[in-house]
């Protein structure tokens, strides 16, 4: 297992689950993907992997022999190397998905899965993480992830940390559709109130400071996505 240290434009990915047909299959789609993957069998394995090598997201399962996925997860949290974390979950069971965001997993995905669900995850994580662009855009819309500052067109448009969150959200899912329940949980904490109408609240008022032409498509149904 070489340790790089450095970053060669690709995303690095470690895959940790113990049945290791499924945690090669994974590996196998995500290099299609032109991803750099490792695999760790058990959670002990993934510990001393990510202790010496740096990885964009790790895709951990929660049931994990040797060192159950909540303590690696618990553990690569309080790392700075600030890798980011789908947790995967047999238990579809909203009780435990609230645990692994509690524990400081970025997502998580129930199985069984689709792969492709798992393959946009996986990308829309990476680019959250902290070797992600600090800057980004779309359209004439500019996000300086550093500063927290975004222009449209060159003109700066002053957002809320909500207004702004929500933004990088649809930003970063580069014309994919993010529905307001995704939205909501990646943005806001636990303890607003989900039937509030927070998330069409909040975009009513981003479209409102973002202006003509209206770059915020509502997809009926679905959820919103950047035109």
């Amino acid at each position: 297992m070489s340790s790089q240290a450095g970053h060669h434009g690709g995303v690095r990915v470690l895959v940790v689950e113990d049945q290791q047909l499924l945690a090669n299959r994974i590996a196998d789609g995500l290099r299609d993907e032109g991803m750099a993957v490792d695999v760790a069998y058990d959670g002990e394995q993934a510990m001393e992997i990510t202790a010496f090598t740096r990885y964009d997201v790790v895709v951990l399962d929660r049931d994990l022999p040797l060192v159950h996925g909540d303590a690696v997860c618990a553990s690569l949290v309080a790392s700075p190397a600030g890798a980011r974390v789908l947790m995967l979950t047999a238990a579809a069971a909203v009780g435990d998905r609230v645990a692994g965001l509690n524990l400081g997993a970025d997502d998580y995905l129930a199985k069984p899965f689709a792969f492709a669900e798992l393959v946009a995850r996986v990308r829309s994580l990476a680019r959250r993480s902290p070797a992600a662009a600090p800057v980004i855009a779309r359209g004439d819309i500019v996000l300086d992830r550093a500063r927290r500052r975004v222009s449209r067109a060159g003109r700066p448009v002053p957002l809320n940390r909500k207004e702004l969150g929500v933004l990088e959200e649809l930003l970063i899912a580069d014309g994919g559709i993010r529905s307001a329940e995704d939205l909501f949980e990646r943005v806001w904490d636990e303890s607003t109130d989900l039937f509030s109408r927070t998330v069409t609240v909040t975009i009513a008022r981003l479209r409102r400071k973002l202006g003509e032409p209206d770059p915020i498509e509502t997809v009926i149904g679905v959820g919103y996505r950047l035109s």
